[in-house]
C-alpha cells in the first residue's frame, strides 16, 4: 500500500470503531528515541522518516507534527501523500490536542458528530502524556479511547521484534556490579514504603537504557543502541527480567542466575504486574500507559507512586571507571577522525580525476571503516551525518546509498558522527572546507558558532545550575549577528548506550534537573543557511569541580566542564579579528592536547599531519 492507502484503511477502521481522530506517534512502548522497525508506525504510515514526529488523522485530515530539526526532510518526504505538516516548533503551531479541540467538523461520513471521540494506542504513550490529552481533551467534550488500529491494518511486511542474544557487560567497563546497583536502587525506593505494607513494593522499568544500565546487560535489538527489549520488574526480595527466551544463551542465563535475576517470557509483564501488592513505583514519562493500566487492573489492590527513575538519575552521573572509559573511546575516535580527514584531504579526491564521482555515502562508508580498525569498536552511535554544501543545512540529513550528494574538493561539509565503543560513547561533529574561494558569510559563520562553542566549554557555574541556564552562552554571538538555530545546544550522553539520554541537557526549554559531577552532555551551537550550508561545532564534555586541583572534592561549590572530544577544528575557516586572545590561547592548549592524547595511536605519517592540523594559531 501507499501511503494514501494506508490512510483509507486507517480511516475505514475509525469508522468501525466510532472514533473521529487516531493518533499514530513516533514512539514505542519503552519511550526510546530510536526504535526496532518492529515500532515504527509512524514512519510506516506517513513515509516520513525522521525519529520525531506524530500523525494525526481525521476523516478529512492527515497532518504530521514535527519539529525544526525535521522540517527540510519532512517537506520533502511527505509531497504527494496528502499529509500536512505542521511545524510545531513555529509559535504560532497549535498543539495537536489544540488543532483537535479546534477542527471542526471532526467527522464521519461528512457528518458532524456530538460525541467524538479520539483514538490512540496506550502502549505508545507515556502515563504522563495520556494523562495530559485525556485531561485537555475531555475540557472540550471530546472523549479518548484506548485502541490499536496499526496491528490489523500493518500486517504485510511488519518486522518481527528482534530476537538478537543478550549479552553480559563487564563490571570492568561499567565500573559497579550489578549487585551493587541494585542495592543502591532498593535503597533509594524504601524510604517511600509504608510501614504497614510490610516492605512490599516493586519498581517498574520499561527504558531499555535503564534496563541495560541496572542489570549490566547489552544487546544489538536496537541500532546505534546497545539494548535488549525487555522489562524489569525490581522488588525487595527479587529482580525478574522480561525477555524473549530466544535471546539467551547458554553464557546469559549463567550470568543471569549468577546475579539473581529471575527470567519471564516479555509478553508475561502485564500478567505479572497484575499480582503486586505494596508500593508500586513507576516514571510517569517513561512507563507506558498499556502497563499502568495493568496495575490498575490488578485484584489485590496497590498503592501507586509516579517517580523520576531513580535509574535515570544515578546513570546519568558517571563514575570515575567510566569516565576513563570515555577517554579511551575518545582517543580511539580521534585517531579515526586523523585518518578519515587525511584520506579525504590526500586520497579521496584522486579517484575523480578517473572520472568516478564521491558521494557522501562514500564518506559515510569510509568513516565507518576507520572507527572499525579502533579497539572495542562495537557499531556507530547514530546514523552518521554527511551534508555537503546546501544537506549540511538539513539538520538531521541522512544521505542513502541511491540518494545522496556527489562531494567535489570545494565549499563546505558538515560531518556529525559517532562511535559505541565497549569503553564508552562518542559524538562529534567538524565541519571543514575543501577547497575554492571562501565566501565571507562562511567565515563569519563558522566564527560565531566557534566562539560560541568555546564559551559553554569554557564556562564556571555554581552548583545547582541548569542546562538552560547556560544555553545562550553558546548563541550570544549568532544572536548579535541576528542569527539562531532551533536545535538543542547540548543533549546528554549514555555510557556504551544511548548517544541522547537525560535527565540533563543544555537547551532553551525549561529543565529542572541541575548539572552535576559526572553528567555528560553535547556541545554543538549551529549556523544553517538553506541553499547554501550548515555549519555545526561539536565536543562532549563533562562536569568537573571547578577547582583542578587534588584537594577539590564534589562539596566545592563551583563547577566547570572537561572537554572529552580529541579531534582538530579547520582553523582555515575562522575569521581571527573576530576571536578574542582567551579563545585563541583555549584553541591552542586544546590541540597540543588533542595531539599528545591521539598520536600515540598513529604512524609516523598520520602524526605529521595531525601534527600540522593542530598546529598553533597566531593573529
Amino acid at each position: 500500500m501507499n501511503v494514501q492507502e494506508k490512510i483509507q484503511g486507517l480511516r475505514a477502521a475509525m469508522r468501525a470503531n466510532g472514533l473521529s481522530a487516531y493518533v499514530v506517534p513516533g514512539n514505542d512502548p519503552h519511550a526510546s528515541e530510536y526504535m526496532a522497525a518492529h515500532w515504527c508506525e509512524m514512519q510506516w504510515l506517513s513515509g516520513f522518516n525522521g525519529e520525531a514526529g506524530t500523525v494525526v488523522v481525521t476523516m478529512d485530515k492527515a497532518l504530521l507534527w514535527t519539529d525544526s530539526r525535521y522540517y527540510l526532510q519532512a517537506g520533502i518526504e511527505l509531497e504527494g501523500t496528502g499529509i500536512e505538516l505542521m511545524r510545531e516548533s513555529d509559535v504560532d503551531c497549535p498543539s495537536i490536542v489544540e488543532w483537535l479541540m479546534k477542527h471542526e467538523p471532526l467527522t464521519m461520513n461528512h457528518e458532524p458528530l456530538t460525541g467524538l471521540t479520539v483514538g490512540l494506542n496506550p502502549e505508545m504513550f507515556s502515563v504522563n502524556d495520556f494523562r495530559a490529552w485525556k485531561e485537555q481533551l475531555a475540557e472540550a467534550g471530546i472523549e479518548m479511547k484506548s485502541i490499536d488500529l496499526i496491528k490489523p491494518l500493518w500486517t504485510e511486511g511488519r518486522p518481527t521484534i528482534p530476537q538478537d542474544k543478550l549479552y553480559p557487560y563487564s563490571a570492568d567497563f561499567a565500573g559497579e556490579t550489578v549487585e551493587s546497583k541494585l542495592a543502591k536502587i532498593r535503597g533509594l525506593l524504601e524510604p517511600g514504603v509504608r510501614s504497614e505494607e510490610s516492605g512490599r513494593y516493586a519498581l517498574i522499568v520499561s527504558a531499555l537504557d535503564e534496563i541495560a544500565w541496572l542489570l549490566n546487560i547489552r544487546g544489538n535489538d536496537v541500532e546505534y543502541n546497545p539494548v535488549v527489549i525487555s522489562y524489569v520488574v525490581l522488588e525487595a526480595d527479587k529482580c525478574t527480567l522480561f525477555v524473549d527466551a530466544n535471546k539467551l544463551d547458554a553464557a546469559a542465563q549463567n550470568y543471569l542466575d549468577f546475579n539473581n535475576i529471575d527470567v519471564q517470557p516479555y509478553e508475561a509483564v502485564f500478567d505479572y504486574i497484575k499480582g503486586l501488592s505494596g508500593t508500586v513505583f513507576y516514571d510517569g514519562a517513561r512507563v507506558n500507559e498499556a502497563l499502568f493500566e495493568a496495575i490498575r487492573n490488578q485484584e489485590s489492590g496497590v498503592r501507586t507512586k509516579n517517580i523520576k527513575s531513580p535509574i535515570l538519575v544515578d546513570k546519568a552521573k558517571k563514575n570515575t571507571v567510566e569516565l576513563e572509559g570515555e577517554h579511551i573511546a575518545m582517543r580511539q575516535d580521534g585517531a579515526a577522525l586523523t585518518r578519515f580527514f587525511k584520506w579525504l584531504e590526500e586520497e579521496a579526491f584522486m579517484s575523480q580525476e578517473s572520472g568516478a564521482r564521491l558521494t557522501e555515502w562514500d564518506l559515510m562508508e569510509k568513516l565507518h571503516e576507520f572507527r572499525a580498525m579502533g579497539d572495542n569498536f562495537v557499531e556507530e552511535s547514530f546514523g552518521t551525518i554527511a551534508g555537503y554544501q546546501a544537506n549540511g543545512a538539513i539538520v538531521h540529513y541522512a544521505a542513502t546509498k541511491d540518494n545522496c550528494a556527489e562531494v567535489k574538493p570545494e565549499g563546505m561539509l558538515l560531518l556529525d558522527s559517532g562511535g559505541q565503543y565497549l569503553d564508552g560513547t562518542t559524538d562529534i561533529t567538524r565541519t571543514i572546507w575543501l577547497g575554492g574561494r571562501k565566501p565571507e558569510q562562511a567565515k563569519l559563520d563558522y566564527t560565531y558558532v566557534l566562539k560560541g562553542h568555546i564559551a559553554l566549554a569554557t564556562a564556571r557555574f555554581p552548583r545547582g545550575t541548569r542546562g538552560n541556564q547556560l544555553d545562550a552562552l553558546a548563541k550570544q554571538y549568532m544572536w548579535a549577528a541576528g542569527i539562531t538555530f532551533g536545535h538543542g545546544t547540548g543533549h546528554g550522553v549514555g555510557h556504551f548506550l544511548g548517544c541522547h539520554e537525560g535527565p540533563q541537557n543544555v537547551r532553551t526549554d525549561n529543565n529542572p534537573t541541575p548539572l552535576e559531577i559526572g553528567h555528560i552532555v553535547s556541545d554543538e551551537p549551529g549556523i544553517y543557511r538553506t541553499g547554501k550550508w550548515g555549519i555545526r561545532t561539536e565536543n562532549l564534555i563533562t562536569v568537573i569541580p571547578a577547582k583542578q586541583t587534588k584537594e577539590a572534592t564534589t562539596e566545592d561549590e563551583w563547577l566547570a566542564f572537561e572537554t572529552l572530544t580529541l579531534c582538530f577544528y579547520d582553523t582555515s575557516l575562522i575569521e581571527m579579528s573576530l576571536m578574542t586572545d582567551e579563545e585563541i590561547d583555549w584553541l591552542n592548549a586544546y590541540h597540543v592536547r588533542v595531539y599528545k592524547e591521539v598520536s600515540p595511536l598513529l604512524n609516523d605519517d598520520e602524526k605529521s599531519y595531525l601534527a600540522y592540523k593542530c598546529a598553533a594559531i597566531e593573529r
